[in-house]
């Protein structure tokens, strides 16, 4: 066996990865502008929808890790998943279709966004845990795995705000629902492709089927052929019985703990955001399913630690999110606004800018694994912590680029295209230290029987993220608006691009300064 070659089923995971986030990517690059141009929202009002939006994405893929792991499998979340992200594509295509009927409109995009949510959760972490599935534990291939696989991602990424774009951001309102009818056509070819080759390339390298039975019954299973193994005799039968039954007790115990605890976490989140009940529901998520994994009475010590160093670094891998997630709202306004996209007389699509990054990915991910690969034979390579910690601190150098950029631009000036160019090759180099590095860590520490759901987990630190950028773009200046975040004045970009340069440089250095005890709470897993 020539282990330098990976499975043939990480190919049909990138080719349906790549599919998959052309149908996001390209709705994600055109919604902003939708929403203010089309729908006529303002600027705080479109922010908040997309950060919502963008958050509750990242928040289904919790529940739907868990309906995988307990009932569908892998194989039918992806498919129903798909299934419904289309449909939620062909429905912002007709609310674009209706603008004249305001109310109608906005009923279907608020439909789309709920199937795509739905559809989403189903779909993401399925597919990033059947990644890790394809390989034996402990393969070294596994980083380069998840890089390729990530690579996937962008190149569907780098892809759909072109060719959206093109067809949706015409100047012409009435043009945007051609954006989002690529995007849905496109989703359909994701089920067409993942249903004709799954049975042919996702097999295990035991020569099993992947990701027909869940993955925890397939755990209950092989549990029980131990424990029937064992017993030799009826009063053995009679103490797993009672085992079975303090179990439940403990089981009870736990749910009314955890209701108690969201009840209270509910209540602060109302204090602090009013009726506002897509973040109270969003914050509250990420904190209560995080606490319920761990108070799963089956994890051992070594398995309690190692979620622990899961969890701590997806707390600081919010603050990377909440930054880079500003280039589908605040960054892509900044681009049709304020930045000079006009080259040898042709202006430039503000949503083509959203390309930039995922086309830096594409190129950068191919060498990357030579990257890690090089520094690891001379004994070089940065732990997983440390290059999370790498990547937060190269977004914050991001944001401190274009802030040369800004300062003192008068009003009426645009700034030149090269400033937005830097800061999303800057924040590519971040992405690709931090994301698929973040992805193959759940993967290596996570215990197998909550393989999708600990994804889920991993993706919800992305949720809260996603809706505190939603918060945090709503700060972007407008003219007459005076804006306040934590006592500081926000009037120019200059004051706004500070925001994220001071929080993500703060959270690199206390993650740096964690990166040792972390590894020694990973036991032996790099």
């Amino acid at each position: 066996m020539n282990n330098s070659k990976h499975p043939k089923g990480l190919y049909l995971i990138f080719a349906t990865s790549t599919a998959e986030r052309f149908g996001y990517y390209g709705m994600r690059a055109i919604f902003i502008l939708f929403l203010t141009q089309a729908l006529m929202f303002d600027t705080e009002k479109a922010a908040s929808i997309y950060g919502s939006y963008t958050g509750l994405v990242y928040l289904t893929p919790l529940i739907g890790g868990y309906i995988a792991d307990r009932y569908w499998g892998a194989r039918t979340s992806v498919i129903r998943g798909a299934l419904m992200m289309a449909v939620g594509q062909f429905l912002m295509f007709f609310s674009a279709s209706t603008l004249g009927n305001v109310q109608l409109s906005q009923g279907l995009m608020f439909g789309g966004l709920t199937f795509l949510i739905m559809g989403n959760g189903c779909f993401k972490p399925t597919v990033a845990s059947l990644v890790g599935q394809l390989y034996e534990p402990g393969d070294k291939r596994l980083d380069a795995a998840y890089t390729i696989y990530y690579m996937g991602v962008n190149v569907g990424a780098f892809l759909a705000p072109l060719v959206c774009g093109y067809f949706g951001e015409t100047g012409n309102p009435q043009d945007f629902k051609w954006g989002f009818l690529v995007a849905a056509l496109v989703t359909v070819a994701i089920v067409i492709l993942f249903q004709t080759q799954k049975n042919k390339y996702l097999i295990a390298p035991n020569g099993e089927q992947l990701g027909i039975i869940p993955d925890a019954k397939r755990d209950k299973m092989n549990k029980e052929a131990n424990i029937s193994e064992g017993i030799k005799n009826y009063q053995e039968g009679i103490n797993i019985q009672q085992d079975t039954q303090t179990a439940k007790r403990k089981e009870k115990r736990k749910y009314y703990l955890l209701a108690l605890l969201t009840i209270a976490l509910g209540s602060f989140f109302y204090y602090c955001f009013g009726d506002e009940w897509i973040s109270i529901g969003i914050f509250t998520a990420c904190i209560i399913f995080p606490i319920s994994i761990l108070m799963d009475s089956s994890l051992t010590k070594i398995e309690r630690s190692r979620i622990y160093v899961i969890y701590i670094i997806a707390f600081f891998v919010i603050f990377f999110w909440a930054a880079y997630e500003q280039a589908g709202a605040s960054l892509t306004l900044f681009a049709s606004q304020q930045t000079d996209r006009v080259i040898f007389g042709w202006e430039m699509p503000a949503s083509w800018i959203q390309s930039f990054n995922p086309f830096f990915l594409v190129i950068l991910a191919s060498i990357m694994p030579g990257v890690w690969s090089f520094l690891n034979k001379h004994h070089m390579e940065p732990a997983s912590p440390t290059k999370q910690a790498i990547g937060l601190l190269l977004l914050s150098l991001g944001y401190l680029l274009i802030c040369f950029g800004v300062k003192d631009m008068q009003p009426g000036v645009k700034v030149s295209l090269i400033w937005l160019t830097g800061l999303y090759f800057i924040h590519t180099l971040g992405e690709l230290a931090l994301s698929p590095i973040g992805l193959s860590m759940v993967n290596k520490l996570t215990p197998v029987r909550f393989a999708s759901l600990m994804m889920g987990v991993w993706f919800l630190s992305t949720a809260t993220a996603n809706k505190f950028a939603g918060i945090l773009g709503g700060l972007y200046p407008e003219a007459g608006k005076a804006k306040i975040f934590l006592g500081y004045r926000i009037e120019t970009m200059y004051d706004f691009f500070m925001i994220f340069v001071i929080m993500s440089a703060v959270a690199s250095l206390i993650l740096f300064l964690l990166t040792k005890k972390l590894q020694k709470m990973m036991h032996g897993v790099e």
